[in-house]
Formats: structure tokens, C-alpha cells, sequence
């Protein structure tokens, strides 16, 4: 059931916050995730110790257009080094405590390999730049895949998920969203994405403006702007973001892409917005945009632009630091000190 999160729970661990024996509010955007996190779970004391890492992995058929600098067979080469537990987000997801479960769900050619899990809506998107990406029932199938992910991994104990991406062309299927979301023109919020040169750009921007003239999207129908300008990937990390709100588990926003989708969610469902965790600003231009307007401010800010869910993974250390203040015995009424008062 899709319901607010708790907010009485939010409130207690928001006081258990005040008798920790340091200033108030001194954890800042720390205190309020934390907070936040209490309210999602209906509970001031919770763990987040299984935690994982979903790559939604899809090719688009954008990328005939030249505004990539690699081709798509290099969405089937990062998928596959994330199935084996060598991709970069497998690497830093480790070092978190996370485990990375990839998703297939439209690279261009079936990849076999184990680790991989098969979730194909079809064989890559149509190129944006001549017509719709996918058709309105694909892309309610793709962002199924997500919702069902949350509950499989809920239902295996896992308290918190990452979202991530990979898929050539996606920062300018993201690109396009984030023009008719946003209402700015495609120069504004288009970047280089995986490294273009100023020619690349240009031709970048010219697409993504042709994408959008071609197709027409209804900037007040979510569904519409994602089946025509989206990506499998996209759909399903939205997935994600509203089966946090079904299941009542935290999502993590990752970067550029990944925030397109959460605004896509928050536009479908507003309450799953009470389910997202935001973790970097990305480095492509309408990184910190697409967070103003979910209305979220990022607690990392180090230029990234990786994907793969690898700038979420860095909030899951941060988080655990914080709850070991906040769950520790370092409390004011443990110790001769006066608490502090709001002023």
C-alpha cells in the first residue's frame, strides 16, 4: 500500500537526534536522512545492514545519431563485467557492504552469463530522434521490472537500495526528459556525457532538440514524456523509485539519469518522493536542476559522473556513520553536561 511515511516515527527519531550529546542539527543533512529513514521503516530504531545496488542495464537506439563516443556494445561488455563482480560498481559497492544485482532489461543482443538477471523488455529502444522510444504498454512492463525488483529484494531482507544505469546513449535520452521536465532548452541541460568533443555536443543538442519537436511529448503526462524520450533503463529505474513507496524502502538517487527517473516517479506518485534518499549533485548540467525540482539538496558534491549507481553507493558509509551517533550511548543524559536548546 502506497501511504506517506510515518511521520510520528520521523518525529521520535528526530528527539532521540536532540539527546545525542553534540550541538542540535551539527550532522546536518545526516540527521535529516536518518530522520527520514525512520519514517520510511515506521520505527526510530532501524538497521540498513543488507543494502544493495540495482543496474538497470539497456541499449537506445539514439545512438545511430553519433552522440556517444563509444557504440552499443559497450552497454553488453559493463553489463556483463557487473554480472562477474568487476565493474566499477561492484568494486566500490564492496567496500560498502553492498551487493550489486545487474538487470537486463533491453540490451541490444540477449547477453547469457550468470549474475545477470533477465528482465528483457526488448532488444534496445527506437531511436528518439525519428520517432517514440518504446510503446506506452513497454514502458509500463520496464517500470514493473522495477516495482517487482523492490519487492523480491524486500522480501530477501534487503532495507535499502541503489539505483543505477548503463546503457550508451542515456545521457541524452535523459537529456530530453530533463528539457521537457524542466522547460528549458536542450543547450541548458545537455552534457558530454561519457566525453564528446564541442562537434560532439553540438550534434547532441541538435538531436535531443529534434527528439523533442519530433515527438511532442505531453510535458503533463509522465507516461507520455518516458515512452517517447525514455529508455528501458530509465522506465525501470522509476520502477524503483515507486516500488520504494509500494514496499516502504528507501531508494537512493544516483546521478543525472537516475534523477530524471525520480522525477518521473514523483510526477507518477508524489508520495514516493518520501521514499527517495538523494546521495550526489552529478556533474552534467542539469544534475543539480533535476534535484531543485524534486526539491532535494545533494549531501555529495565531487564532480561525479560515473553512473552505474557508483556516486549512491558512497551515501551507504556516510549513512552508517551517522547511525552509530545516533544509536550510541554518547547521550546527554549520560553525561554531567546540560543538553542544548533551540534558539
Amino acid at each position: 500500500m502506497i501511504v506517506p511515511a510515518d511521520m510520528e516515527a520521523g518525529q521520535r527519531a528526530a528527539d532521540k537526534w536532540n539527546g545525542v550529546a553534540k550541538p542540535l542539527h551539527s550532522l546536518g543533512q545526516l540527521e535529516d536522512m536518518v530522520i527520514k529513514l525512520a519514517g520510511i521503516f515506521g520505527s526510530e530504531k532501524f538497521l540498513i545492514d543488507k543494502r544493495c545496488a540495482v543496474p538497470m542495464c539497456a541499449d537506445n537506439g539514439v545512438v545511430c545519431e553519433g552522440i556517444s563516443q563509444t557504440d552499443s556494445s559497450v552497454t553488453s561488455i559493463v553489463a556483463k563485467a557487473m554480472a562477474e563482480g568487476s565493474s566499477n560498481i561492484n568494486l566500490m559497492a564492496k567496500t560498502a557492504g553492498a551487493e550489486v544485482f545487474p538487470v537486463d532489461i533491453g540490451i541490444k543482443g540477449e547477453l547469457r552469463v550468470d549474475g545477470l538477471i533477465n528482465r528483457r523488455i526488448a532488444d534496445g529502444t527506437g531511436n528518439i530522434a525519428v520517432g517514440p522510444a518504446m510503446s506506452l504498454m513497454q514502458a509500463e512492463q520496464a517500470i514493473c521490472v522495477g516495482i517487482d525488483m523492490v519487492r523480491d529484494l524486500k522480501d530477501r531482507g534487503y532495507k535499502i537500495i541503489v539505483t543505477g544505469e548503463m546503457g550508451i546513449g542515456n545521457t541524452t535520452t535523459s537529456s530530453a526528459i530533463a528539457s521537457v521536465l524542466l522547460g528549458l532548452d536542450p543547450a541548458e541541460v545537455t552534457g558530454r556525457g561519457a566525453g564528446l568533443d564541442s562537434d560532439g555536443l553540438k550534434r547532441k543538442i541538435e538531436v535531443v532538440r529534434r527528439s523533442i519537436e519530433t515527438n511532442r511529448p505531453d510535458k503533463s503526462d509522465p507516461m507520455d514524456i518516458l515512452s517517447k524520450l525514455g529508455g528501458f533503463d530509465i522506465a525501470g529505474m522509476t520502477g524503483l523509485f515507486l516500488g520504494g513507496a509500494v514496499y516502504h524502502i528507501p531508494i537512493i538517487i544516483d546521478g543525472f539519469i537516475s534523477a530524471v527517473s525520480a522525477a518521473l516517479a514523483a510526477l507518477i506518485c508524489p508520495i514516493s518522493k518520501d521514499y527517495m534518499l538523494c546521495s550526489h549533485v552529478s556533474r552534467e548540467p542539469a544534475g543539480r536542476k533535476m534535484l531543485g525540482l524534486l526539491g532535494f539538496e545533494p549531501s555529495i558534491t565531487a564532480g561525479l559522473c560515473l553512473g552505474e549507481g557508483t556516486g549512491g553507493i558512497l551515501l551507504l558509509p556516510m549513512l552508517d556513520a551517522a547511525l552509530a551517533v545516533y544509536d550510541s550511548e554518547h547521550i546527554f543524559d549520560n553525561l554531567p553536561m546540560e543538553k542544548y536548546k533551540e534558539l
